[in-house]
C-alpha cells in the first residue's frame, strides 16, 4: 500500500459520521475520530490522553466491553454490540459498537479499537413501531367497554329522569356528565396514542428526576362542556317497532346496545358471531343492522358484501372500536355502496337514534312512492281499459 493509501483512508476514517475511538492496553485514549466529536462533544485535546472512562458512563461498563471482546470467539472481534457512552454533558447515549482488540507483531495485546453507532433513531423508530401496535391493540380493547359503558349510562339517564325531582336532576345530571367526561377523557388519551404513531411523533416527559414517561395528555382545552339534557323521553318514540339485528362479537356491547334500543320500543336481535347473523335473517324481516367491523369468520366487509348479494335493500351501519380504517374495510364498503354512517366506538346514542330514525324514513318514502307509482300504474291501465275500442275494418 502506498503512502497516499493511507492517507486517503486515513482521512476517510476520520470524518467518519461513526464514533472511533481507540484506545491502548491500559484503557488510555491515543485516537479519536470527526464522529466521536460531533456524537460526544468532548474535543480530542480533552480526550487524547485520556482515559476511556471518559466516554463510558463508569468503570464497569467499559470492562464489560473489553470482556465481551477478550471472550469472543471470534479472535478478540465482537459486532454489534450494544452499550453506553456518555457525553460532555452527561447524557447517556445508547450505541451499538463493532471492535476488535489490536496485536503488535508478536501477538500481544496493545490495545482496541471500536466503530460505535448512535442507536438513538433506531431505537426511535423501534418504539414507534411497538407504540403502535399497542395503540390499534388498546383502542380496539377499550372502546369496546367504553361502548357498553356509555350505552348503560344513556339508559341510566333516561331511567333518572323520570323517578326524580326537578332539584334531583340537577345534582345527578352533575355526577353523570362527570363520568361523561371521564370517558371523553379515557377516548383523548387513546386518540392521542394513535395520532403520535401515526404521525411518528413518540413524545415524552419527565415523571420522576432522571424517569420519563410517554406523554400522552390529551391536546384539547381541558375544559368540560356542558351538555344539552334531552328531557324525559316521549312515550311514544320514533322507532317504535322498528325491527334491529345487532352483531359484535363483544357480549356487554350487544347486550348494552340491545338495552339501549330496546329503550326505543324497537324489536331488537341479538348475535355474537356472522354465521348466527344469517341464522337469524333467514328467518326474520329486519329493518336494519348494526354490525361490527373486526369479528371472526368475516370481517365487517365481507358481511355486508354477503348481506347486499342477499338482501340489496336491507340498511347496514359499520361500527368499529379502532380509529382508524386499518384494514381499508369501510373504504371498501363505501365502494360498494354502503350508506350507512360508520360510527366509531363509543357510539352516541343520540346520533344512532337520529341515523336509525333516518333509515326509517327513508324506508316510509320509498315505500310511499312504490305505493303511488303502483297507483298510478294501475289508474293508467284502468284508463286505457275505458277507453273505446277500435272497430275493425271489414
Amino acid at each position: 500500500m502506498t503512502a497516499l493509501d493511507k492517507k486517503y483512508f486515513q482521512r476517510l476514517i476520520e470524518s467518519s459520521p461513526d464514533i472511533i475511538i481507540a484506545v491502548d492496553k491500559s484503557g488510555t485514549v491515543n485516537y479519536y475520530n470527526d464522529g466521536a466529536r460531533t456524537s460526544l462533544g468532548y474535543s480530542s485535546e480533552e480526550i487524547i490522553g485520556e482515559g476511556c472512562t471518559r466516554i463510558y458512563p463508569s468503570i464497569d461498563e467499559a470492562r464489560r466491553v473489553m470482556k465481551a471482546m477478550r471472550a469472543s470467539l471470534d479472535k478478540g472481534r465482537i459486532a454489534s454490540f450494544e452499550t453506553e457512552f456518555r457525553n460532555k454533558d452527561g447524557e447517556i447515549i445508547p450505541v451499538m459498537i463493532t471492535g476488535t482488540l489490536i496485536h503488535d507483531d508478536d501477538g500481544n495485546e496493545i490495545g482496541s479499537i471500536g466503530f460505535a453507532r448512535d442507536i438513538r433513531r433506531m431505537r426511535h423508530a423501534q418504539q414507534l413501531a411497538t407504540a403502535g401496535e399497542i395503540a390499534v391493540s388498546l383502542a380496539h380493547e377499550i372502546n369496546n367497554p367504553l361502548e357498553s359503558i356509555t350505552n348503560n349510562l344513556e339508559l341510566l339517564s333516561q331511567s333518572l329522569e323520570t323517578h326524580l325531582t326537578d332539584a334531583e336532576k340537577v345534582i345527578e345530571n352533575e355526577r353523570l356528565d362527570s363520568i361523561r367526561d371521564s370517558i371523553e377523557r379515557v377516548q383523548a388519551i387513546v386518540r392521542r396514542l394513535d395520532e403520535m404513531t401515526r404521525k411518528g411523533e413518540y413524545e415524552t416527559r419527565d415523571y420522576l428526576a432522571g424517569k420519563r414517561m410517554a406523554d400522552l395528555a390529551p391536546r384539547e382545552d381541558g375544559k368540560i362542556h356542558a351538555r344539552p339534557h334531552d328531557g324525559p323521553r316521549p312515550e311514544q318514540s320514533p322507532l317504535e317497532g322498528m325491527s334491529v339485528l345487532v352483531l359484535d362479537d363483544d357480549t356487554a356491547v350487544v347486550n348494552s346496545m340491545a338495552d339501549l334500543l330496546r329503550a326505543e320500543k324497537c324489536i331488537v336481535f341479538c348475535a355474537t358471531r356472522p354465521s348466527a347473523a344469517f341464522g337469524i335473517l333467514r328467518n326474520v324481516k329486519l329493518d336494519a343492522i348494526i354490525s361490527d367491523v373486526v369479528m371472526p369468520e368475516m370481517d365487517g366487509y365481507d358481511f355486508y358484501l354477503k348481506v347486499k348479494e342477499d338482501m340489496p335493500k336491507l340498511p347496514v351501519i359499520l361500527m368499529t372500536a379502532y380509529y382508524y380504517d386499518k384494514d381499508h374495510i369501510l373504504k371498501r364498503s363505501r365502494l360498494r355502496g354502503l350508506e350507512g354512517a360508520l360510527f366509531k366506538k363509543p357510539v352516541n346514542p343520540g346520533k344512532l337514534r337520529a341515523m336509525l330514525l333516518q333509515l326509517r324514513q327513508k324506508a316510509a318514502t320509498e315505500k310511499a312512492e312504490a305505493k303511488a307509482a303502483a297507483l298510478a300504474a294501475k289508474s293508467a291501465a284502468a284508463a286505457a281499459e275505458s277507453l273505446p275500442k277500435p272497430v275493425p275494418q271489414s
